[in-house]
């Protein structure tokens, strides 16, 4: 049945309004101002309470709106107001009920200066708490007149959208460092690295569960974010694998891999740079032949100590390269090691003289039986339907209340059901390089992308039951032709409460060892 018929029939017969969901009467918020022509709709979590950002809301004739981080829609349509209208929802992740015709919406009437709240179910895991960079985070709580958390308004630096973010302790603060970033005046306005600085999280500084205060570098004669590895030369400029570690003076040095790109895969030049405090960038402080593929910082590193030694991993999103935790050692090519199978021991080891195993070369493996099954470290698989699942990038951290190693990581999924780099799943381990066998869904973005996705341990709540990680969403390698407003290519926070994951923390505790 055509669906315009749908509603007609249905509105004949009386029961237009949708039976399951539940929305409240419209009144006026108390104790706060209110903006005086704007009807505000507010989407919730149902469990929690909590306003939903990035909820569609779509009338009939096609104009959508998207909830800000907290939840709220400001609505003003000359022709549309003073009446019931309709409102399609849906959002990635969440489900609104739908009516005996299969449509997932909500009738309110639009009056000026009125409210109304709609509860919405949480299919996932993870639960998505607010946009992290851009502008506009609370542009419709601001409209209409909401409170809204202390730093979200005064945001310097003219960032529309930021890719990928890593982050280090430096002395008493968080340095946050992202990729290109957007500006008002350009799509690239700044791609030679963007960085700001946060207070420590707790008591007195931040609570992760509101907002992330980013203090950023700013240009003095463009009050743009500042160019945080600056260079004469042409290409954008990336960082990865930030770590921090001690000279041999035993002082404080954050590092990092830098790449200087003419396009996507067009890499030329390389090294390491490291962080200037007194300048606020980075400067280079080696440079390498291109020869070196794995010898470097890279991805999401993770600082580990045990009775082998003291060493910083580098997840991608398996921690399969490492290097002794000192800066030497870290500007010393020759000095890292790879994770490789070994056939005469008949296990993994770590050794210098060829790349890093990855999880499509050990499949390979076990499917030709030069690595048995039951060694396997990288087949990760789908805690509900059984499936392998492929990884794209991610990060691995130690969890106190798991007692375990835990993976946030993409799935690459090259029939982009429901998305080609999307879908973000967890996993676990005794070991910090596994093996990952185990692995459930915890967020999803169909036909949308959540890259880069990062853990982020410093943030951790509740004895480390609750977790926070975020990814860069976006348009990009998604076959999705529409941009979603302010929140494409954009830094997005999720919050996972694991007590709710379908297997239970053991009772055997988990020394941490490599194995």
């Amino acid at each position: 049945m055509d669906s315009r018929i749908g509603i007609a029939v249905c509105r004949l017969a009386g029961c237009l309004a949708v039976a399951v969901g539940t929305v409240l009467a419209q009144t006026d918020e108390s104790g706060a101002p209110s903006g005086p022509d704007w009807f505000g709709i507010r989407v919730v979590d149902e469990d929690t309470g909590r306003g939903v950002p990035l909820v569609r809301l779509r009338t009939t004739g096609q104009i959508d709106y998207w909830t800000d981080s907290q939840g709220w829609v400001a609505f003003l349509e000359p022709d549309l107001m003073n009446q019931e209208v309709y409102f399609a929802v849906d959002s990635p992740g969440y489900e609104y009920p739908a009516d005996g015709f299969g449509l997932r919406g909500v009738r309110l009437k639009t009056i000026p200066g009125k409210r109304a709240e709609v509860k919405i179910r949480r299919t996932q895991l993870a639960e998505r708490i607010y946009r992290i960079t851009g502008r506009g985070i609370y542009r419709d709580s601001v409209l209409l007149g909401e409170p809204t958390p202390p730093a979200s308004t005064d945001i310097a630096g003219g960032v529309v959208g930021q890719d990928s973010v890593q982050v280090v302790r430096c002395g008493d603060k968080y340095l946050w460092i992202w990729g290109d970033t957007n500006l008002p005046h350009y799509p690239l306005g700044n791609f030679r690295v963007t960085a700001a600085t946060t207070p420590l999280p707790g008591k007195n500084q931040f609570d992760p569960d509101v907002e992330i205060p980013f203090e950023y570098f700013l240009d003095d004669e463009t009050h743009y974010v500042k160019q945080i590895l600056p260079d004469d030369l042409p290409g954008a400029v990336w960082l990865w694998g930030l770590l921090s570690c001690r000279d041999d003076r035993g002082e404080e040095s954050i590092l990092a891999h830098y790449s200087r790109h003419l396009s996507l895969g067009d890499m030329v030049e390389q090294g390491i740079a490291e962080w200037n405090g007194q300048q606020q960038q980075f400067v280079k402080v080696r440079r390498l032949p291109m020869t070196y593929t794995w010898q470097v910082p890279r991805g999401h590193a993770v600082r580990y100590s045990d009775e082998r030694g003291d060493y910083i991993y580098f997840a991608e999103p398996f921690a399969t390269t490492r290097v002794a935790a000192n800066r030497s050692a870290v500007l010393d090519p020759e000095q890292y090691e790879a994770l490789a199978w070994d056939p005469e021991l008949g296990r993994y080891r770590w050794q210098r003289a060829q790349g890093p195993i990855t999880q499509s070369d050990e499949s390979a493996f076990v499917a030709a039986g030069q690595i048995p099954a039951d060694a396997a470290h990288f087949q990760v698989v789908d805690w509900d339907t059984k499936l392998p699942v492929e990884m794209h990038r991610g990060s691995v951290q130690w969890n106190a209340y798991r007692r375990r190693w835990i993976l946030i990581g993409c799935q690459v999924d090259h029939g982009g059901k429901p998305s080609h780099l999307g879908e973000i799943w967890y996993a676990e381990s005794e070991s910090i390089i596994g093996p990952w066998t185990w692995a459930v869904k915890i967020a999803t973005h169909p036909n949308y992308t959540f890259y880069n996705p990062r853990h982020h341990v410093e943030l951790d709540g509740a004895g480390g039951r609750i977790i926070y990680f975020e990814g860069t969403y976006t348009q990009a390698f998604s076959a999705n032709p529409v941009a979603t407003p302010r929140y494409d290519y954009n830094q997005m926070m999720y919050r996972l409460d694991l007590a709710r994951l379908p297997w239970q923390v053991t009772d055997k505790p988990s020394d941490g060892g490599e194995h």
